[in-house]
Parts: structure tokens; sequence; C-alpha cells
């Protein structure tokens, strides 16, 4: 649904490249493309604006923690202004049902999904909150509807009210009240009937039900595909019916997906549940942030920030840099990085954050990598004397036992360790000769959180070090992660 808008976002946060602090000009040109983005995924004018001027309020000027790059900072400010956006008051999950029978009133225009929408969640209220649940169909217009009602409620499991033909919107809505108080049920549905349109026949006969039932919940369900018009059903339902949440359907579709961030900005109704398919249990909860994470097309890019804010001494590694820049790498340094990797959650939680990181995840498991080695590894380097760990040309065979020993390992691991170490430092110190440090600073930056360098850099440092950025064990069409190259020689 928001494949469209990831796009062009991603696109634009990715040119935000410069050091320091945001510049207003940086900061202009992004949200300019901002604006332009949103305004194509059919967000209304008057959001999109409003948007872009609460983001460029809190971006410029900001300054860029050490190790996060000015890019992600924007990502990160425009995520938590998407969650404001989408975010309502209440709980988005949580419908007033208390006083049994509570009634709910679906509305909305016909073709929306409203009936299969009150079984989806006549099917949630019954298993996930373990409530006695009574659908009734008001449709007495659409050939078949109440029978579409009933049919689903057998599928489901859950009772419908009996068809009697030839009555009318409150009639049935009266006799489901009586039945549902009855009957010891917990909740009583009532499904509407839709028009093509709003008119007044359909919007006097949704009042007179309301009046009827006096609804705890009134929802209207609206076809996420409906685009901008989706904001003027909404607010003219508000208007004329009172409407306390909102649940959009086809969300799984190849619409825009403005209409969500327009709707929720311009009602102030809270979007309460989505819809993503036809299966009975196709129906979520609206989860502001997921939702923003998936509009930014960023995995969990937001958390892997937060968390290099949390666990990066960036000093550490400015200091760290300088002497791999001299070729200098020793095992306290490697000890480090193995530690940077562990505390941001072993290699599995960073590969999950990165967006595309999928396959090689599966990868690295294949190959038997997994964070108890970085820990065997962190054992062997503590086994080491001071000098040891500074000199490590000073391993010859009476010493590796000995510290094979005090690690309880072998010593064909330690071996292991001290092969990764030569060939670390041997790409140091390549590195280091390339372009005065550019590429390794690029690389560091990434081992540090500091965000990646580009795939062009990572294929030209590549080749000049005769790839050397594949993953030994995995053949050579494994490639390291952009940001990860410095991790290489690990596995």
């Amino acid at each position: 649904m928001f494949e469209n808008l990831s796009e062009r976002l991603s696109g634009v946060f990715d040119k935000l490249t410069k050091q320091g602090a945001l510049s207003e000009d940086d900061v202009k040109t992004a949200l300019r493309e901002v604006r332009v983005a949103l305004l194509e995924a059919d967000v209304s004018l008057e959001v999109a604006r409003d948007f872009v001027k609460a983001v460029a309020d809190k971006a410029t000027g900001q300054s860029v923690t050490k190790s996060v790059t000015p890019g992600q900072q924007v990502v990160k400010i425009v995520h938590d202004e998407l969650v404001h956006v989408l975010t309502g008051s209440e709980e988005p999950g949580v419908l007033k049902i208390d006083n049994p029978p509570a009634p709910i009133l679906m509305v909305g225009l016909q073709g929306s999904g409203k009936t299969t929408t009150t079984a989806k969640l006549a099917k949630r209220l019954k298993e996930k909150d373990g409530k006695r649940v009574l659908m009734a169909s008001l449709d007495v217009n659409r050939p078949a509807a109440m029978e579409q009602l009933a049919i689903l409620g057998v599928q489901i499991g859950v009772d419908t009210l009996p068809i009697v033909k030839g009555e009318d919107p409150v009639q049935i809505a009266k006799r489901a009240k009586t039945q549902a108080s009855l009957g010891g049920y917990d909740v009583y549905m009532l499904d509407t009937a839709g028009r093509l349109h709003i008119d007044a026949e359909l919007i006097a006969q949704a009042a007179a039900v309301r009046d009827v039932a006096n609804p705890r919940e009134t929802l209207l369900v609206v076809d996420g595909l409906t685009g901008q018009d989706a904001v003027n059903v909404a607010t003219e339902f508000d208007d004329k019916i009172g409407v306390s949440g909102v649940v959009l359907t086809r969300m799984d579709g190849d619409g825009r997906g403005g209409a969500a961030l327009s709707m929720r900005a311009v009602t102030g109704k809270p979007i309460r549940f989505v819809g993503l398919g036809e299966k009975m249990d196709a129906i979520e909860e609206f989860h502001a942030e997921r939702v923003a994470g998936r509009i930014l097309g960023m995995g969990d890019i937001v958390s892997l920030v937060e968390k290099a804010q949390e666990t990066i001494e960036a000093e550490q590694a400015e200091r760290m840099m300088k002497r791999f820049q001299k070729g200098q790498f020793n095992m306290n340094d490697l000890k480090m990085q193995l530690e940077q990797m562990l505390k941001m959650g072993g290699m599995e939680s960073m590969m999950g954050m990165m967006p595309g990181m999928g396959k090689m995840a599966k990868q690295v498991e294949q190959a038997g990598f997994d964070d108890s080695i970085l820990k065997r590894q962190v054992a062997l380097i503590q086994s080491m004397t001071k000098r040891e760990r500074a000199n490590p040309q000073l391993l010859q065979a009476s010493r590796k036992k000995r510290i094979a020993a005090g690690a309880g390992m072998e010593v064909s691991e330690l071996n292991k360790l001290i092969k990764m170490h030569r060939q670390m430092s041997d790409m140091m110190k390549k590195m280091g000769k390339m372009g005065k440090g550019g590429m390794l600073k690029q690389a560091m930056k990434g081992m540090f959180g500091k965000g990646a360098p580009s795939e062009a850099e990572i294929a030209a440092a590549q080749q000049q070090m005769g790839g050397m950025g594949g993953l030994p064990g995995l053949g050579g069409g494994a490639q390291l992660p952009p940001g990860l190259s410095g991790f290489g020689k690990k596995k």
C-alpha cells in the first residue's frame, strides 16, 4: 500500500549525506521533495503542508548525534511526526464494550467491505476478548445482503439475528437489541445499508438506527483505495451521524495510502483497524509506529539509530580510526568491535533491522555463524595478557596452548581468531592507504553506526582489495551489506 511513498521518501533521505548539523538548505531541499512525495501519495494539500512545516521546525539546526548521519536524523524526525499525525488519543484496538449488550454500529458506503468487516470484528471479539456476539444485518436494499452476513456467521461460529422479511432497519435494530438482552450477549453489531454515494436517505436511515440503538461505538468502514474522497466521506458521516473510529479496508491493495494520513489529520478520528485481505482473520489493529516504519520503508532503521545512540562511544571510534589509518590494529581493537556487535544485539539483530537484509541473515545462519562465536572469540582475547593483546605477533605455540586452555577451547579456534585478525589488519592497512583513509572512514562509520558507505564506494573498494568483501565460507557471491564491510573477516 505504501510502496510508492516509501520509494520517494527513501530517495530524499539518501541525498542528505553531509556531516555536522543540518543546514537550513539541506532541510528545505529534502522537505520540498517530501511534500511532493506526500501529495503524489494522495495526502491532502492541507495535511501535507502542516506536516512539512512541523518537520522543518524540528529538523532545522538539529545537531546530529555523532553516530548518525543527517539523513538518518531527518528520517527519525519524519518518523516521529508521522506517528504523531497517525496516532489518536485512544488505544486503537480497544472498543468500548462495557455494560452488555453493547451496540456497535457499522456505517459506510456500498462496496467498502462493511459486511465482511463486521464479521471479522465479531470473530476477533469472540476469540480474542471472549465476548458473546450477535450480528444483525439492517441492509434491506442490497439483494442477499442479510444472507451474506448469515453465511459469514456460520463460518466464524457467531450468531446472527434471524431474517424476517418486510421489516425496516429501525425495526430490525429494535429486535436485535431485545434479542441481545434476552440472549445474554455481550455485544451486538449492526451492519447498516450503504449507498454508492452519500445521500439524504442513507444518512436519515443510519441516524434513525443510531437513535434507537444508542451505539457505544460507531465505526466507519472506508475502502483504503478510495483515495482523497475517503476523507470527504469520513467528514460527512462524522458531521451527520458521529463516528468514533475508522476501519480502513483493502490495505493490502496497491493504492496510494495517503488517505490514511489525511483522514486521521482532517477528521481527528482514530483509525482503529485495517483490513488486509478476504480471510476472516485478515484484520489488524492499526499501529501508527508500524505504519510509519512501513511508509518510510526503513525496516527498523529508527530502532537501529536509537541503539547506535545508546551503545556507541563516538570518541572511541574516532581514536580507533586514527590508529587504523596508521595500520595499527591489535587484539584490543578486535575485542572492542566484537563487543560492539554483541551490545547492539548481535549479528542477527543488526541484520534484522536493516531493510532488505533477510537473505543475508539466512546465508550467515547456514554458514553456522551465530553470536556464540563472537562470545567465544572475546573469551579467547580475554585469556591473553595485556602484552599479547597489544602485540599479537608474540603468539607462538606455548603461549597459544596456555591461552586456549585458559578460555576452555582448542588451539585450532585460537588459530582461526589469529588468522581473522591478520586478515582484518591487512584490510585496515589497505583501506588506510586508499585516498588518505577515505574508504576507511566510510567503513568505520558503517561499523560505528555513522551511516553506511554507498554501494558504489563499496564496489570500488572491493575491486581495489581484490574482492575482500565476500563472506568466507559463503562463496564469492555472498557480499557483505553496506556498512558492515569491516566485519567481513570475522565469520
